[in-house]
């Protein structure tokens, strides 16, 4: 789907029209050229080049420019002429049909009140003359005739197409995202009413308790009557709020599901196919390698990989640095590939595809590869480092500095290169999508760049955090890794504290003293931290609690706020308030300043609260309303600490970011179910000693031993449940609250 155009065509000119099928049609030119000159020439391809020159000279002609329709028009009739096979197109009469494609390309985005410039512009008489008299080359691919039926059948089916504008998308994308919220309140009000139906049923034992206490009274008959109609009208009351609380469940879930849903329809608008950005890749490859005097093909794979929007534009320049470098620096001159025993031509791989969750990208040449010695001298040359410490420096590590704002292996430099301005960009643009890239080489085989980005920009992933009182988020991609840190573990060393992590010291700072909250007071013997940064130059974030790993809907802070410190957007929680998320690169900035200052603040840990014992957690994991609160009152009412998850996938995620001494679970939920939930807490390293019960309906023999089989250490079914069988078996299984 298009996204550059209003979405109303009408109130566009004629030229603006020209100027959008131009753009098309120019591609489909440029990438069947392209492929002719790799010996490709399929009829198809012939016959959809002529019907774009066919189609750009309809276009050019009713808009009343008829310069395009003199190039479009020399350029059907070689199109019709190698169909014929009376005429070869080998290199050098793609060379110049190339050239016509760019001269309609830069006629169509002239504005309109420039238009006439063209009208005696020698370069349309220059095109038309170097098409006449372009030689055809003896190695050219063989035309194959074809005919219009043939190619229609041969022509894949494409979807409709429909051109809205960016903002338009936006603002759907944002009302989804409200309502996806809205949804979200449904749960916490069927909680309230739940309090409700508790307070009924009191206020109904209350009556019976009235009801027998009058009953040795002697009453009138009035009496008897009114008591006996309160007891009817307090057992319709619990029958009919009961009714409407199911009724409330079905309903929450259906508007969840719905909403979620939308959002993901939305969602989906935003999102282009890589093709959109990487076509034109292939001609800007064969460009530079026939400049330097090299030969060169770009292969895509994944063209059809969905790609956001902003996301796609993001990547254009980088994408273009890296296979510019890749030509200039990788691939070697003919002569010196034959001699190394490869083909004249090099090869360069895009590569697009989606890998757990990610858009990973790869940029992979067959190329010379990187001499890694000689970017280690280089590195001391240019005394980044000295000699000592750049010889004890992996090959990962030096490789690092080739994206070093004005680094450069040229000697001299040129139009392709030697500025040192291009790789940075890749590094720049990566901190901005909260991307990351590796680079690998092979001396005499080639190197490989990958990129690992966020499939959209508009949602993010990121563990959320209590800091003050308020729910922060923290990017997934910018977290090294969360742990909870032993008050033994910390030292002191000059005022400042750190702990051990990953063979390294690791600085300690509070997200009170960076946030301007108030001074931090951390109970208990552990404290909850992020660690944040790269290695050498990583901090460990104090914050009050873990709240557990979300998708959060990001919305833009208003721009007449400014740049706000170590505050890069904001988002909404599941209930609907407001939440920051944290610019890390900005919050590292902050840290660094305070620590070269001397101002960092040591944690303080009360007395009291250290001295207090932690209650014991216990995770709920049921799709059911009804089930998770009855299990929630029952524990909270024996003292147990219970924090509850929706669904198999909620709880996998809050075991990952929380501490829970015992896990409840269900069988049968949406996107994870108990009994793979429980194997995946048997097969993880942190979490594969936990307790875990399942409860459910399924009684039959086969169902229990399956359970067990998971790695459940206690399975009870819910036919047979009632109160102090649940509270013995968690006793039994992690002693008293």
């Amino acid at each position: 789907m298009s996204t550059t155009a209003p979405a109303d065509l009408s109130s566009m000119s004629l030229v603006d029209l020209f100027r959008i099928e131009a753009e098309a049609q120019t591609q489909t030119l440029t990438t069947g050229l392209l492929a002719l000159e790799r010996n490709e020439a399929a009829p198809s391809q012939l016959e959809s080049l002529m019907r774009a020159a066919h189609s750009l000279k309809g276009a050019a002609r009713i808009v009343g420019l008829d310069v395009a329709v003199k190039v479009a028009h020399a350029m059907e009739d070689i199109f019709v002429a190698a169909q014929k096979g009376t005429l070869v197109l080998g290199q050098s009469r793609v060379d110049v049909l190339l050239s016509g494609v760019d001269l309609i390309s830069r006629i169509s985005q002239t504005p309109e009140a420039e238009i006439g410039k063209w009208d005696d512009a020698v370069e349309i008489e220059a095109f038309l003359a170097k098409l006449a008299a372009a030689p055809a080359d003896s190695d050219a691919a063989q035309p194959v005739a074809v005919s219009a039926h043939q190619a229609d059948a041969a022509a894949p089916t494409v979807d409709r197409v429909l051109r809205v504008t960016a903002d338009h998308l936006n603002r759907l994308l944002g009302l989804a995202g409200e309502s996806l919220v809205e949804a979200r309140w449904l749960d916490p009000f069927s909680r309230q009413l739940l309090r409700l139906k508790r307070m009924q049923q009191d206020l109904g034992k209350s009556l019976e308790a009235l009801h027998e206490s009058v009953l040795s009274q002697p009453l009138n008959e009035h009496a008897r009557i009114c008591l006996a109609t309160l007891d009817g009208k307090a057992a319709e009351c619990r029958q009919f709020l009961g009714a409407r609380l199911v009724e409330l469940e079905m309903f929450d879930r259906r508007s969840g599901n719905l909403s979620h849903r939308l959002y993901d329809e939305a969602l989906a608008l935003r999102m282009r196919p890589f093709s959109d950005r990487a076509l034109t890749f292939p001609r800007m490859v064969r460009d530079v390698a026939r400049t330097l005097g090299k030969e060169a093909r770009l292969e895509i794979v994944g063209e059809h990989t969905q790609v956001d929007r902003d996301l796609l534009e993001k990547l254009d320049a980088p994408l273009t640095h890296l296979l510019r470098n890749a030509v200039d620096h990788g691939i070697e001159f003919p002569d010196a590939r034959v001699a190394a025993g490869k083909p004249r031509e090099g090869t360069i791989t895009l590569e697009a595809r989606h890998s757990a969750g990610m858009l990973v990208i790869t940029v992979r040449d067959d190329g010379a590869g990187i001499d890694v010695e000689s970017v280690r001298r280089a590195v001391v040359a240019k005394a980044l480092t000295n000699a000592d410490t750049a010889a004890k420096m992996s090959d990962a590590e030096l490789l690092e500095f080739l994206f070093l704002p004005g680094f450069t292996m040229k000697e001299a430099v040129t139009e392709i290169s030697g500025r040192g301005v291009g790789l940075d960009v890749v590094q720049d643009t990566m901190k901005q999508v909260r991307g990351t890239f590796r680079t690998s080489s092979e001396h005499g085989k080639g190197t490989t760049i990958q990129l690992q980005l966020p499939l959209t920009l508009s949602v993010l992933r990121a563990l959320v955090v209590e800091i003050a009182g308020e729910p922060y988020g923290v990017p997934l991609a910018a977290i090294t890794r969360t742990l909870r840190l032993s008050k033994d573990s910390i030292e002191s060393l000059e005022g400042r504290q750190h702990f051990a992590f990953d063979d390294q010291r690791v600085g300690l700072v509070t997200a009170h003293q960076i946030f301007d909250n108030a001074e931090s007071t951390v109970g208990g013997d552990e404290l909850d931290v992020v660690i944040i940064g790269e290695r050498g130059n990583r901090y460990g974030l104090v914050v009050d609690r873990f709240l557990g790993e979300r998708e959060l809907v990001v919305q833009p802070l208003d721009p007449r706020l400014g740049k706000i410190k170590d505050i890069s957007a904001g988002a909404l929680t599941d209930d609907g308030a407001p939440l920051l998320i944290v610019d890390v690169d900005d919050l590292l900035r902050s840290v660094e300043w305070l620590s070269a200052a001397g101002r960092l603040t040591a944690v303080q840990r009360s007395s009291a609260a250290a001295g207090a014992h932690r209650r014991k957690r216990v995770l709920v994991v049921d799709d059911s309303l009804t089930v998770r609160e009855l299990e929630r009152k029952l524990l909270e009412a024996r003292g147990y600490e219970v924090e509850i998850a929706v669904d198999g996938m909620d709880g996998w995620n809050a075991l990952r970011t929380g501490d829970h001494d015992l896990v409840i679970t269900d069988v049968d939920m949406p996107r994870l179910d108990g009994i793979e939930l429980v194997s995946l807490i048997r097969k993880d390293p942190n979490l594969k000693s936990k307790p875990v019960m399942i409860v459910s309906y399924k009684d039959r023999e086969e169902d229990r031993a399956r359970g067990l089989e998971a790695g459940a250490d206690f399975y009870l079914t819910k036919g047979s449940f009632h109160d102090e069988s649940l509270i013995s078996s968690v006793s039994d299984l992690i002693g008293e609250p």
